[in-house]
């Protein structure tokens, strides 16, 4: 066994519920392979962390201990950044995929909590495709805990906790970026949303855009949004205490009216699902099984955050 992976799986708890973890991206993401082409170093100060994740060659970065970040560090093609045990942190900044010239494409990020981040605790931006982010833990930050916007797509976010954040999860840039159209495909599964506000996501432009067997309980203000004729296939997912699961047909804010798909979700204690129109089915573009919804606050509960691959 690599020494990085036994470190990871240190961290397992032999008292939880059995889950099944996956080692290789899968939804849109499906093909990521990160930095598995080049050497492996470990980091645990911010320089050494932007010095690798900038380079131009593949490298898999393990993070050991926590790391204090003075703003975004940019992270670029052929990446993968997995955090040592359960104790793997970034503070006060977070990592931005990409640049204007320089595309942050085939990366992974895995089993790293972020705490306190100045502006998004990660970026995917600026054309960034085949993104794999698994199994981290977000906490209250300045402004977005996982944003993705400027055309990027083939995205999968999965198994991450979200604890008390507000701007959770954008996507999409803004109403007044049509751009986006025709990119955005992002598939959202196995999150547990823990008492955060909203976002979850919130979509523009997007289709199709796949949320399925997440568990939201607590949540302030909703919990996804589709606008600006956006596509989303909602799934299997469960709701607990949620006053507002779903904006779709009537638009949301500003933003003009999106299209979404719900089937098989539960709702505890929540309000309706607003829902309408047609959408790309996902499966036109992978296959997927769904767990039911009754299962997914126990799963999710047992297997989302760090500290569990």
């Amino acid at each position: 066994m690599h020494g990085w992976l036994s470190l990871l799986l240190t961290a397992v708890s032999l008292s939880a519920p059995s889950v099944s973890v996956s080692s290789v991206a899968d939804g849109f993401a499906a093909g990521t392979t990160g930095g598995a082409a080049g050497p492996t170093v470990t980091v645990s100060t911010a320089a050494d962390l932007a010095r690798y994740a900038g380079a131009n060659t593949p490298y898999t970065i393990l993070i050991s201990g926590r790391i204090a970040a003075g703003g975004m560090i940019t992270v670029v093609a052929n990446k993968s950044i997995l955090g040592i045990g359960s104790t793997a942190e970034i503070t006060g900044g977070g990592l931005q995929l990409g640049t204007t010239t320089r595309p942050g494409n085939n990366v992974i990020i895995r089993n790293i909590r972020f705490s306190d981040a100045a502006d998004d605790s990660i970026s995917v931006t600026n054309k960034a495709h085949h993104v794999w982010i698994d199994h981290n833990e977000f906490l209250p930050g300045y402004d977005g805990s996982l944003d993705i916007k400027r055309q990027s797509t083939n995205v999968t976010v999965s198994w991450n906790r979200f604890t008390g954040t507000d701007k959770t999860m954008l996507l999409g840039h803004s109403d007044n970026y049509p751009a986006d159209v025709g990119y955005l495909r992002v598939t959202y599964h196995h999150n547990y949303f823990d008492g955060s506000n909203q976002r979850h996501p919130r979509v523009r432009f997007g289709e199709p855009v796949h949320v399925y067997n997440n568990y939201y309980r607590d949540i302030g203000l909703y919990g996804i949004a589709s606008t600006e004729n956006a596509g989303v296939v909602a799934e299997n997912n469960h709701f607990t205490n949620v006053p507002f699961p779903c904006h779709s047909t009537g638009g949301y804010a500003e933003s003009n009216p999106g299209r979404l798909v719900q089937r098989g979700n539960a709702f505890v204690n929540s309000g309706p699902c607003e829902a309408g129109g047609a959408v790309t089915e996902p499966s036109t573009f992978y296959s997927y099984s769904l767990d039911p919804a009754s299962s997914v606050p126990s799963l999710v509960t047992a297997g989302a955050g760090v500290g569990r691959i």
